[in-house]
């Protein structure tokens, strides 16, 4: 949740900026305290809930505001704890942006990186994405990535951007140093665990969207985890100089296609070979990047043959911030023309508030109009205070606690990613509350365990640079801790946790195994750290065959991992036909009486279900509900009843998949007085479930990927021909002026050796991505098919 009105008064700002900080705190009134306790700080609560008179007391100005945090968090606004900030911290804070760069596959994001940590000066050249120099990307540290030209890991940086400000009393020019934490994430959806992770953490993210394509399959995604962890976004329309370029159909697809207020602030001079630079609309001023490699940034007039367009898109711009901004509307209705700072203000108001998306434009490649983009950044997404963060107290059977993000408080911080380096176990840790310090010990909430930090350092893609502490709202990275990823870590005086991120299932299986018996020790150390790192990376054994079973998102993901295992291990792999996650389900009612009685001598087994198994009606959660009136069967057995049922649906009776949408209810039975266990209504809940499943119309269903494809317009005809092979169903087809987009439903099983046929039907210029869309009926060929080589497997294993 992210909170309106968070924009600082000007004067506040430029006491900050001056240093300056006279003026009293603003009123507690808006936070309630808890009053029943007598004193925090050596202050009575009452004398808190007023104001402050002396900035000596900023340590029970946070106590008081933590105090509100964990006892009323919805009536402590982000505003209160903005406007509480010691001083110093504030103006620390007010300079800090957490930002992550997302966008589809292709769309320019290293390039843009690259650009960024140029022109902050944090490298000292610019080298292209697919290493054609020998160099390659920097933020594409990996070998693999640099060779196939893709990001397959989230990278992290951070960088310093000098921006020229104006001073809030004066109107002068100053220099302000905004420093900003950067991760760089892949576009494909096979990586996407990456992605979730670093929106998970951060405050602000730039999405980038193709000039010529605008909003593409996997913008839509990008798009879906930003409102999943309420992140603000600027979009920055990419690759102006490219043929066929049309920003305004961007940002159509924008306000349309995400359904996301979107205006341009910014129009182009020139397009696509003739893209010169950008017009902003804020303050009606042209932006020319010049030099060899775009670092100069010349301020000018706006060109007159741009000025009637400039002002209409200008007009456009108000009268769309008008609609998300009550300020900018108020202005609109009395026909008064807003100031270029409140033009921005309200931007940044809208932004943080997830109402609407300021579009820039520019060309990384051709080092256009990246600078006016990294101004926009510091202007318009939030710094860690203005954010609204939220954990769980154990202590108090998990009730939300808003987070503050000052340094004087007990440590909070999220555990997100993992990395294996030449030192060992590499943790990058977002800190949302207090400090981390080298040498201190903290706790995992998860486990309990009181772990040291030995060291602390920033990350610069795959380089480091040791520091001794890291304050609130800040991202670093530690060795020498051993944890999972999502692991939240405490002080130890409080027991908070953080909500984990979402981890999307995986959709494809290969069995693999070594090729020689020597590397066996390597292929487990590597199995076992890449499992660590990657959540959507699965693996388990197969309890029937004794294969190890690798899952994933994609083709591109497992093959990625098995070269990794060949180039990081050494160790040379088997694997199998790709197993899909397939599942089961039933179609109709069938009632079961179900008896176990077996006698061996001693106490037998004995055991008697009646009941019924019925489809819930959506392919969902299943259902176990017991009905038993007289206590026919005593509640410790019913337990267990539910047990079998569980395990039951864990495998099913036609694939040994996993059961969908069933209901089973148990209402009578009988139990004997020595013979019955739990163990006897466990086996005898599964034999009648096995039993009642085959005779209610099962079904197996498979799933179907939503899979969109792009390719030039010339290739079409044979790349729907591959289609109607696959039986898939053409859910939307857009034809551009040089490429279309083709969106179908297709099987995952029909769709295994897809990337090499549309590499061969589309000269190598086609691109297609997966993701899950459902699960649907498996065509009744497949699924005698698949039910005749599972009987046919169940049989060779139970001769052996």
């Amino acid at each position: 949740m992210r909170v309106n009105g968070l924009a600082r008064t000007s004067l506040r700002t430029a006491a900050l900026r001056n240093g300056e900080w006279t003026a009293c705190r603003r009123s507690f009134a808006s936070i309630p305290l808890p009053t029943q306790r007598p004193a925090i700080a050596g202050q009575r609560l009452a004398r808190i809930a007023g104001q402050w008179q002396c900035p000596r007391r900023w340590q029970g100005t946070a106590a008081a505001i933590q105090e509100a945090a964990v006892h009323d968090p919805n009536a402590l606004s982000q505003e209160a704890i903005v406007e509480n900030l010691d001083p110093v911290e504030a103006a620390r804070l007010d300079k800090v942006r957490n930002i992550g760069i997302a966008a589809h596959i292709d769309s320019g994001k290293t390039t843009v990186t690259e650009r960024v940590l140029y022109y902050t000066g944090r490298i000292k050249d610019i080298h292209e994405v697919r290493g054609r120099d020998a160099v390659g990307a920097k933020m594409d540290s990996m070998e693999l990535e640099r060779e196939k030209g893709i990001t397959i890991q989230s990278a992290a940086t951070f960088c310093d951007w000098v921006k020229k400000e104006a001073d809030a009393v004066t109107g002068e020019l100053k220099d302000e140093t905004f420093h900003i934490n950067l991760i760089d994430t892949p576009g494909h959806i096979d990586f996407t665990i990456e992605v979730e992770r670093a929106l998970r953490v951060l405050d602000g993210a730039v999405m980038i969207l193709c000039a010529v394509s605008g909003v593409q399959s996997q913008t839509v995604t990008v798009d879906r985890q930003m409102r999943r962890y309420n992140i603000p976004r600027i979009s920055f329309v990419n690759k102006m100089d490219r043929a066929g370029a049309n920003p305004w159909k961007a940002i159509e697809g924008i306000n349309h296609k995400l359904r996301m207020p979107a205006a341009a602030v910014q129009i182009p001079i020139g397009m696509e070979d003739g893209f010169k630079g950008v017009v902003d609309l804020i303050n009606m001023k042209a932006i020319y990047s010049e030099g060899a490699k775009g670092e100069t940034v010349r301020v000018d007039e706006v060109p007159s043959d741009l000025r009637d367009f400039a002002q209409e898109k200008r007009r456009l711009l108000i009268e769309t911030l008008a609609d998300v901004d009550d300020e900018i509307a108020n202005a609109f209705l009395e026909e008064r023309t807003p100031s270029p700072l409140e033009i921005k203000a309200a931007i940044r108001r809208a932004t943080i508030s997830l109402k609407f998306s300021p579009v820039l434009m520019g060309s990384a490649l051709a080092d256009k109009s990246v600078q006016p983009m990294l101004d926009a950044v510091c202007d318009f997404l939030p710094n860690p205070s203005e954010v609204e963060n939220m954990a769980l107290d154990r202590r108090r059977a998990e009730t939300p606690v808003k987070l503050v993000s000052y340094s004087s408080l007990p440590f909070v911080g999220l555990a997100f990613k993992l990395e294996e380096s030449n030192f060992g176990q590499l943790t990058y840790i977002r800190v949302y509350q207090g400090q981390l310090k080298k040498g201190s010990h903290v706790t995992n909430a998860r486990t309990g365990q009181k772990v040291k930090i030995p060291r602390i350092v920033r990350m610069h893609s795959n380089e480091m640079e040791e520091v001794a502490e890291i304050s609130a709202g800040e991202i670093c990275a530690v060795f020498g801790v051993d944890c999972a990823s999502g692991d939240t870590f405490t002080e130890g005086k409080i027991e908070y946790t953080m909500t984990s991120m979402y981890v999307p299932d995986p959709v494809i299986s290969l069995s693999i195994r070594p090729k020689h018996t020597k590397d066996t020790p390597n292929f487990s150390k590597a199995i076992a750290r890449f499992q660590r790192e990657d959540p959507t990376f699965r693996v388990h054994v197969d309890t029937e065959s004794g294969e190890s079973i690798i899952s994933g998102m994609g083709e591109l993901h497992l093959s990625i991992y098995v070269e990794r295992m060949r180039r990081e291990y050494h160790v040379e792999v088997a694997t199998g036909q790709p197993q899909v996650a397939y599942r089961e389900t039933i179609q109709q009612h069938v009632p079961f009486d179900h008896l176990l009685k077996k006698q061996t001598g001693g106490a037998g087994d004995y055991a008697r279900v009646v009941g019924y198994l019925e489809p819930t009606g959506q392919l969902g959660e299943n259902k176990f509900e017991q009905q038993i009136v007289g206590g026919t069967i005593p509640e410790k057995y019913m337990f267990a009843c539910e047990k079998g049922f569980q395990a039951s649906c864990q495998t099913g009776p036609m694939l040994g998949h996993r059961v969908l949408g069933a209901s089973m209810v148990i209402n009578d039975g009988a139990t004997h007085m020595t013979d019955s266990s739990e163990m006897a209504f466990k086996n005898a809940t599964q034999q009648a479930f096995r039993k009642a499943f085959m005779a209610a119309a099962p079904q197996v269903l498979e799933p179907l990927m939503k899979t969109v494809i792009t390719a030039p317009n010339e290739f079409q005809g044979n790349i729907v021909g591959l289609l109607n092979k696959r039986n898939a169903v053409i859910n939307d087809t857009e034809i551009g002026p040089e490429d279309f987009v083709l969106t179908a439903d297709c099987s995952l099983n029909a769709m295994f050796g897809f990337s090499s046929q549309l590499r061969a039907a589309s000269q190598g210029k086609g691109e297609f991505s997966m993701e899950f869309s459902h699960y649907a009926p498996a065509p009744g060929q497949l699924q005698r098919e698949l039910v005749a080589k599972h009987e046919k497997e169940r049989a060779e294993k139970n001769k052996k």
